[in-house]
This record gives structure tokens, C-alpha cells and sequence, in this order.
């Protein structure tokens, strides 16, 4: 059975959604998983065939209490992973005893012009119950004419028993065609965790 919907005064059968009002495809290029691994590298699969590719992480557990999730970007067949990052960020958090809660923005977790590792989650509890999950969006990152824009959400159980819904922006500032990204922690292994590449058409 067809919908029926109004256009321009008449009514007309749609037998199928456009893709341009549901949005372009994602198609799985890779799959990672983690098992006390101190880096996790996307080297291939991120050229020019698509514009938008998507990296989600599930169930990411440190080795260390208190660590903080990075990524960061390289060039070709680089491995240095220091491309110059300006980034922003925000968080709100509850903690579980219910002891406080916040909105806040906190200048220690992002870059201007830096080229460390970007943080994605702020300070990720390592009780066996606790790990962090979320998206990091990279746009475009074969273009030679334009800096290479990044969007991330994630929510983590922290060191301190708080839920934590987490935002991050930013740029890669280069021009040059970006190939591959890399995951760790800021200290200690990446205990245990998936991440899943993704190119959205």
C-alpha cells in the first residue's frame, strides 16, 4: 500500500523515500576490536570514495582508572599521528549517588592549533562495569582545498561514578588529503572495545 501524501495541491502516490530525505547509506569498511591493544590504526579504506566516514565505538574499556579516549589523524603513509587539531568541547554529567550534576564547558580538553591527541571522553572509569561508547563523524578528509572538520558524542561511566554525555569539535588544519586515524587512551591499553568504520554515501 502506497502512502499518499499532498504536493502542490493534489495527492500522489510514493512507493519509495527518496535518499535524500533519508540520508546516504552506511557501508561498513572495518571492524576493530580491542583486547589490551595500546593503539587501535585505521590505515586504508579512508580516501576519496567517500565524503563522510564514521567511526563508532562500542563498549571501550581502559586499562587505566581516569583515562581520557583520543584520536588522532595522519597524512599518506604516515605514522607521526601530530596533524594540527583546533577543537572545542562540552559535557553534562549526574553522578550516581546523586550527589551533583552539570552543564559545562572545560577548556582543559580542547587544542588550538595543537598537534597531541584529541580527547573524545574526559576521564573513563575502569571498574569491570564501566566503558565508554560513541560516534566520531571526519568529513571530507580526502579534499585538498579544505580543512578537514570533525564531530563527536559519546557517553562514558566515569572514574568517579558519573554518567557523562560528551561533545567535541574541531578541525584537522590541513589541506592535504587525510588516509588514516588512530585510537588510545592517554594512558594505559585500550582493555577491551569494537570500533567500526564506516563510509556514508
Amino acid at each position: 500500500m502506497a502512502i499518499k501524501v499532498a504536493n502542490n495541491q493534489s495527492l500522489t502516490a510514493i512507493t519509495s523515500i527518496p535518499a535524500s530525505i533519508t540520508g546516504g547509506a552506511m557501508t561498513l569498511l572495518e571492524t576493530q576490536t580491542a583486547s589490551s591493544d595500546a593503539t587501535l590504526s585505521f590505515t586504508s579504506d579512508i580516501d576519496d570514495t567517500y565524503d563522510e566516514y564514521v567511526f563508532k565505538f562500542y563498549d571501550i574499556h581502559p586499562e587505566d582508572n581516569g583515562a581520557k579516549f583520543q584520536f588522532q589523524t595522519d597524512t599518506g603513509t604516515n605514522t607521526s599521528y601530530n596533524q594540527t587539531i583546533t577543537s572545542t568541547s562540552f559535557y553534562a554529567y549526574h553522578a550516581e549517588d546523586n550527589s551533583g550534576t552539570s552543564l559545562a564547558y572545560d577548556g582543559s580538553y580542547d587544542q588550538a592549533q595543537g598537534t597531541a591527541f584529541q580527547d573524545l571522553i574526559f576521564y573513563q572509569g575502569n571498574d569491570a562495569d564501566q566503558q565508554c561508547s560513541g560516534t566520531l563523524q571526519l568529513f571530507n578528509p580526502s579534499s585538498t582545498t579544505f580543512v578537514k572538520h570533525f564531530l563527536a558524542r559519546g557517553v562514558r561511566a566515569s572514574a568517579n561514578d558519573q554518567i557523562s554525555d560528551e561533545y567535541v569539535a574541531g578541525y584537522v588544519n590541513t589541506t592535504t588529503a587525510l588516509t588514516r586515524v588512530q585510537f588510545k587512551f592517554d594512558s594505559g591499553d585500550i582493555d577491551a572495545g569494537v570500533i567500526k568504520l564506516y563510509g556514508i554515501s
